[in-house]
């Protein structure tokens, strides 16, 4: 889901740097850090930068510089393998953005410049802790929302009305397409894989392409919602897109989800599974938890729009009506003993109580968020992500740009790659900005390790759903990639 305020299209402070999106650049730097070592070594070796008031120095061609281009490419190197290391990937960037900021304060304190690298760390922990507490709170209304069982009784009802395979593949791409720009798009696609898992049993080649319909369909649905994905909110929160803006990208976004889903349609075999009377109920209060989601995504948007806040002051207020209704559920929790529809310990029911939903948050992943986001500030205010955006956006084009931003994000991450962008800030039109938001939500889909939903499925439907059998489709899914960007450039033409 994965956004921040002030008017963050005025120069910063460090300008040279643009320092506040530090996520941004890790991407684009690992893949054009050959390039980026060649600019450098044109530049002077250690030269003073004047913006505005204050003065910034060149390290592109320092030591420090090139030290911090290899931390950084070993620990994302790291964060790759996760999946065979088992090294949580919060843990190497972590270390990382601590030692790349450590080298450039050394420099800057050896050159009688003491508050400089502190101004724009300072900048980048506002950047991070609007984004972290923005998506805090939204997944603890989801973890409220599985705790209240509301996705295990979809998946009950699913499994239990008898559709065919192709059937079931429509319906649960579908329902990842809608169901991710409300919670995200990994939530949504470990719901569908479970339906796909539970009826498709033993059949691989079902489970397979109904996996990977499933990752198209949620990062599709995630592209044209504020909060499908982390990338979409971060440039809502940037201010480079009005909230109802980015709805302009539904139609892009269906075809990109059904195109490869038609084509693959006919790998399904024709084949009706066997039922199941499998009954979860939902627990008392799962609907009103449903409701002030809804509610505190609205006082979010209104807090942006109309009072000019930044959407996270509306979603902490959000959050007071869960903690709030918490308190409800644990004052009458008794009425759960009479409807035997909670929890229970040693027969005892176990009261609703948010702060555990707050510590189930997934904190690998904001963890690694903070180290993207300073590892990528750092190697911004070095100078590297100048080198960067000269080359992407003054030489190859915005629309270039953007579209390899989209191709960037299937091999590294989405989020780095969007943070690169919006720390560059190209000058862009609205239809660019869209268009870059479309590419990096979707362009993960071209990958199994594109995205967070393809990672996590690899690993819940293990030995059916794998890289290759994900990579057989990628002329597919690269088919609607295409596709989805020709029709954003023909419907909304208007907006470049």
């Amino acid at each position: 889901m994965g956004r921040v305020y002030n008017d963050r299209r005025a120069p910063d402070r460090v300008a040279a740097t643009r320092s506040p999106s530090p996520e941004r650049t890790i991407a684009l730097d690992k893949i054009l850090t050959a390039l980026l070592a060649v600019f450098a070594l044109c530049l002077p070796g250690l030269a003073w930068a004047t913006t505005g008031d204050q003065e910034r120095l060149d390290l592109t061609r320092h030591w420090v510089g090139y030290a911090a281009l290899g931390i950084f490419a070993v620990a994302y190197v790291l964060v790759m393998a996760e999946e065979f290391t088992h090294l949580r990937k919060s843990k190497p960037v972590i270390l990382a953005a601590g030692v790349i900021w450590a080298m450039i304060a050394v420099v800057y304190v050896n050159n009688g410049m003491t508050h400089e690298a502190e101004a724009a760390v300072r900048h980048n922990l506002l950047e991070y802790a609007e984004l972290m507490l923005f998506l805090l709170v939204a997944m603890t209304y989801i973890n409220s929302m599985e705790e209240r069982r509301v996705f295990d009784a979809l998946r009950s009802w699913l499994i239990r009305k008898g559709f065919s395979f192709r059937q079931l593949f429509w319906l649960t791409g579908t329902l990842a397409f809608f169901i991710s720009p409300v919670a995200d798009n990994l939530t949504t696609a470990l719901l569908m894989c479970a339906v796909v898992l539970a009826v498709g049993g033993d059949n691989t080649r079902f489970v397979s392409v109904a996996c990977i319909n499933i990752v198209v369909a949620a990062n599709a649905g995630g592209a044209f919602s504020p909060f499908g994905d982390i990338t979409t909110l971060m440039v809502w929160q940037k201010g480079m897109v009005e909230f109802w803006g980015f709805f302009a990208l539904f139609v892009p976004s269906v075809v990109n989800f059904v195109i490869p889903a038609a084509i693959m349609h006919f790998a399904i075999p024709d084949q009706r599974p066997t039922a199941s009377d499998e009954r979860v109920p939902m627990k008392r209060g799962a609907r009103r938890i449903i409701g002030l989601f809804l509610l505190t995504i609205a006082t979010a948007v209104g807090f942006h729009n109309f009072l000019h806040l930044p959407p996270v002051i509306g979603m902490l207020t959000g959050l007071s009506y869960l903690q709030f209704f918490g308190y409800f559920l644990k004052k009458t929790s008794r009425i759960d003993e009479y409807v035997g529809n909670g929890n229970s310990r040693m027969g005892e029911v176990v009261p609703f109580d948010v702060f555990n939903k707050v510590a189930r948050a997934e904190w690998d992943t904001l963890l690694f968020f903070y180290g993207v986001v300073l590892c990528v500030g750092g190697l911004g205010f070095i100078g590297y992500l100048g080198l960067a955006s000269e080359l992407m956006y003054v030489q190859w084009g915005d629309t270039a740009a953007n579209v390899a931003v989209g191709v960037l994000s299937a091999i590294v991450d989405n989020i780095p790659v969007m943070f690169a962008v919006l720390t560059m800030q190209p000058e862009m039109s609205t239809g660019q900005w869209l268009l870059v938001t479309l590419t990096a939500g979707v362009g993960g889909s071209l990958l199994s390790i594109g995205s967070a939903a393809g990672v996590a499925l690899m690993g819940q439907a293990r030995g059916k759903y794998t890289f290759f059998g994900h990579l057989k489709w990628t002329p597919v899914i690269a088919l609607g990639y295409a596709a989805s960007i020709a029709v954003h450039l023909w419907i909304n033409a208007d907006l470049f």
